[in-house]
């Protein structure tokens, strides 16, 4: 195995200027913290939530202090609450009068081998990850349909196509994400929304490293062919460019961001 250090930080370049942003599960640490903070880089202005409130608001006095209180806006959702949900989208119009892109980052993980896993892990897993994503979606699209606009960018993993004991909840869901993706494209293109997928492999940040042992991590970090996790924000690179007009004629597709090995 070859290790590689980590790349230098990508630069902003405007490729997101003007646009406004809802990223949900971004409150600081993560995929959707990461995000809210490239979107931001990158010109647009963004709608950060999340169910945990504290933090939620501690990242949004954190980006505001950086980028402007105007760029940057935060409302708690859960997204197993449909009604939390439409007021996640209402609150977006209204601050910032438009929506344009959404992240749909929100979703559970846990292990528990199938023989032992109960109905509620099962229930709550799928509820968040798979039926947050359909609920989010349906708002969201519910708003674009009529602008004749919009990127919807869903956060799928690798998962989804591959095997791993433990993960038959978060795996069913992931790959529900992705077929919901494809599913959503075919309909929202008819008024030019597109509809992506992301597929991380291994992204870590210190909420996941607290759940995950050592021996798991150096078994993920081994099946990498660059010896090592993803930072957050490479995973939100790739996120940028399904937002942004470079990918133009891309819907449906679910873009895998991961370094391992066939």
């Amino acid at each position: 195995m070859t290790d590689v250090e980590t790349p230098a930080y990508v630069p902003g370049h405007g490729l997101l200027a003007g646009r406004t942003a809802v990223i949900t599960a971004a409150a600081g640490a993560g995929i959707g913290g990461a995000t809210a903070r490239r979107f931001l880089e990158e010109g647009a202005r963004v709608l950060v939530s999340d169910a945990h409130t504290r933090r939620l608001k501690e990242y949004e006095a954190e980006l505001a202090g950086e980028f402007g209180a105007a760029s940057v806006t935060a409302t708690p959702c859960d997204v197993t609450d449909d009604s939390q949900v439409r007021a996640l989208f209402e609150a977006a119009v209204e601050t910032h009068g438009r929506l344009d892109v959404v992240v749909n980052n929100a979703g559970l993980g846990g292990t528990a081998p199938l023989v032992d896993m109960t109905d509620d892990q099962w229930t709550r897993v799928l509820d968040v990850t798979l039926n947050g994503t359909f609920r989010c979606t349906r708002a969201a699209l519910r708003l674009m349909r009529g602008s004749g606009r919009g990127v919807i960018v869903n956060n799928a993993s690798v998962v989804g196509w591959r095997a791993q004991a433990g993960q038959a909840h978060y795996a069913a869901a992931k790959a529900g994400v992705m077929a919901l993706t494809r599913c959503a494209a075919v309909e929202a293109a008819a008024y030019g929304v597109r509809v992506n997928a992301v597929a991380p492999s291994l992204a870590m940040h210190p909420h996941l490293v607290k759940v995950t042992t050592p021996e798991l991590l150096r078994e993920l970090t081994a099946r990498e062919a660059f010896g090592r996790y993803a930072e957050p924000w490479e995973v939100a690179n790739v996120i940028v460019f399904l937002a942004s007009g470079y990918s133009s004629y891309l819907t449906g597709e679910t873009v895998s961001v991961s370094s391992q090995h066939a």
